[in-house]
């Protein structure tokens, strides 16, 4: 299994980054203030932004439950076992990057508290930033659940890359702006900041890379099925 560096290093530099020059710059309050006016939310009420809340996960769900059966397909029927690992590896990537490692770890333990919950804007919680660890269960913040599931959208880059080149890149395009489009819907609700929706984005692309080598997509092999 050949690793090409560049796919690890190059968004963890970025992350890196980005996080710094958010500090630096105070760009989480500075964004988030945009939004805010006395003591409201009221721009995040409004359409699209309403609407990609409501929205929620569905589109995940629905990329994840087809992979899903796909996988099964590939498992059970030789003259579909080409589906197997790109299956295998939608439904892995949706469980493990926005399901397990975003909301059911990082949210539910950092405990970084929410725009809407800081003195900044009318809270009664201290402003952390994405790196302080705040007290568990109190403070879900970070990352953003509706990020990492609007940016997992993105995840079919990584089965056609190698072989349909161009359609992965609308894939790539398509998820990336979608993604962005629902975290300005959640700092304009107060729901999160810049860095929550970054780190988003962040941890489901890692998981991406990693699964996309563990799986050997790279490769032209095909899992066997269990005799």
């Amino acid at each position: 299994m050949t690793v090409r560096a560049s796919d690890f290093i190059i968004p963890v530099c970025f992350l890196v980054l980005t996080t710094i020059v958010i500090a630096v710059t105070g760009a989480d309050l500075a964004l988030s203030s945009l939004f805010y006016s006395n003591g409201t939310w009221p721009i995040g009420n409004l359409e699209p932004w309403h609407l990609l809340y409501k929205l929620d996960r569905i589109p995940s769900f629905m990329l994840g439950g087809c992979s899903l059966v796909a996988a099964l397909i590939g498992f059970f029927y030789q003259q579909r076992r080409v589906w197997l690992k790109p299956g295998l590896f939608l439904a892995l990537l949706l469980v493990l990057g926005p399901g397990l490692l975003v909301n059911a770890v990082f949210k539910e333990y950092w405990g970084r508290p929410r725009p809407r919950e800081v003195s900044q804007f009318n809270g009664t919680k201290q402003f952390l930033h994405p790196w302080q660890k705040g007290v568990s269960h109190q403070g879900r913040s970070f990352p953003s659940g509706h990020s990492s599931a609007a940016f997992y959208l993105s995840a079919p880059y990584f089965v056609l890359r190698r072989r349909r080149p161009r359609t992965a890149s609308l894939w790539l395009t398509g998820g990336l702006l979608f993604g962005v489009a629902m975290s300005i819907a959640r700092i304009a609700q107060g729901g999160h900041f810049l860095s929550d929706t970054l780190w988003a984005w962040g941890m489901v692309h890692l998981t991406a890379v990693a699964l996309y080598y563990l799986l050997r997509l790279d490769r032209d092999e095909i899992l066997s099925p269990s005799p």
